[in-house]
C-alpha cells in the first residue's frame, strides 16, 4: 500500500468514479484503475462492489476512508511544517466558504494574510451551506471553513471560532420595489417577488419568515449561485433577501438596500479540526486575530 494508491481510492469516493477521479487526479483512467486494483490487492478484500460504472463502498471500503484521508492529512501536515522551517515561503491554503461570508469577512481576512505571507497559495472552495463547509473541513478537502449558521456549530472533533454576526437586507433594483422605511418590515412586503436561496442556507430563512408575514408575497427565483442574485435584481426580476455582507456591493452596483426588521442573524465561525494545524493555518487564524474557539 502506498500513498498514491489512497490518494486515488479517495478521489474515487469523493467523485463517485474512476472517470470522476481521473479528471480531477489529471491522469488517465486506467491509472485510477490500476491502482484500486493493486490496493485491494495489497488488502486481501474489495474496497468496492462494481455495478457497471458505478462504484459502491463495501464495508471493508467505508473502514478504510477515515484512516486514508488521516495519512493525507498527516503527510501534508508534515511537508508544510518542514517547509515553514524557513518561514512561510510557499505552499498552499485550502479553504471552505459559505458566498455570503467569502464576501466579507473572509476577504478581509485573506487580504491580511496574503499581505504577510505573499507566496502562500490561497485556494477558496465554495459550499452552499454550513453542513457542507463542516464536511470539508471533517474530511480534509479543506483545512480551514468559514460559515453563516443559525446558530454557533457544535460538532464533536471540530473547533468553531467566532468571528461576529450578520443581519439580513432587502435589495432591489428601484426604489419604488420597496416600502419607504427602514428597516422594513417583512409584512409591509405583500405581494413581493422574491428571490431566494435554496433550503439550509440563512438566506432561505430568513426569505421564508418574510413569504409567511407578507400577505401574496411569493418566490419568483430558486437561485444557488450567488452571483446570479444581483444581475436578476437589477433586471427588475424581484427582491433579493441576502446577508448584510452583500450591501456594499449592491450599493455599488446601483441597487437600493435597506435593512430588514427581523431577529433572524448569522452566526459567522471559522472552523476547523482539532488537532495541529498546518503552519500556513495557523499563521491564518493568527492573522485573522480570532478569539477563543466557541
Amino acid at each position: 500500500m502506498d500513498v498514491r494508491q489512497l490518494r486515488y481510492f479517495l478521489a474515487v469516493v469523493d467523485h463517485g468514479s474512476v472517470h470522476g477521479a481521473a479528471r480531477e487526479l489529471f491522469v488517465a483512467q486506467p491509472s485510477v484503475s490500476q491502482a484500486l486494483r493493486g490496493l485491494e490487492r495489497d488488502l486481501g478484500t474489495e474496497l468496492f462492489h462494481r455495478t457497471g460504472r458505478r462504484l459502491v463502498l463495501t464495508s471493508a471500503g467505508e473502514s478504510l476512508v477515515g484512516p486514508a484521508r488521516d495519512v493525507l492529512r498527516g503527510l501534508r501536515l508534515a511537508r508544510s511544517t518542514v517547509a515553514a522551517v524557513g518561514g512561510l515561503r510557499g505552499g498552499r491554503l485550502l479553504l471552505s466558504s459559505m458566498p455570503s461570508q467569502a464576501v466579507r469577512p473572509l476577504t478581509g481576512m485573506i487580504s491580511r494574510f496574503a499581505t504577510e505571507y505573499p507566496l502562500v497559495e490561497i485556494v477558496v472552495r465554495a459550499a452552499a451551506t454550513p453542513a457542507e463547509v463542516l464536511e470539508a473541513v471533517r474530511v480534509g478537502t479543506a483545512e480551514l471553513g468559514v460559515l453563516g449558521a443559525a446558530e454557533r456549530p457544535a460538532v464533536a472533533g471540530i473547533a468553531a471560532w467566532p468571528l461576529g454576526t450578520q443581519r439580513f437586507v432587502l435589495v432591489a433594483g428601484r426604489e419604488d420595489d420597496l416600502p419607504a422605511v427602514d428597516p422594513v418590515p417583512p409584512e409591509s412586503l405583500a405581494g413581493c417577488r422574491l428571490i431566494v436561496g435554496q433550503p439550509g442556507t440563512g438566506m432561505r430563512r430568513a426569505a421564508d419568515a418574510v413569504l409567511a408575514a407578507a400577505e401574496g408575497a411569493r418566490v419568483a427565483v430558486e437561485v444557488e449561485h450567488r452571483e446570479a442574485v444581483l444581475p436578476l435584481v437589477l433586471a427588475g426580476v424581484g427582491v433579493a433577501v441576502l446577508s448584510e455582507s452583500w450591501r456594499g456591493l449592491a450599493a455599488d452596483a446601483g441597487a437600493v438596500v435597506r435593512d430588514l426588521a427581523s431577529d433572524e442573524v448569522l452566526h459567522v465561525c471559522l472552523v476547523h479540526r482539532n488537532g495541529a494545524l498546518s503552519p500556513a493555518a495557523a499563521r491564518f487564524l493568527a492573522t485573522a486575530g480570532v478569539g477563543e474557539p466557541g
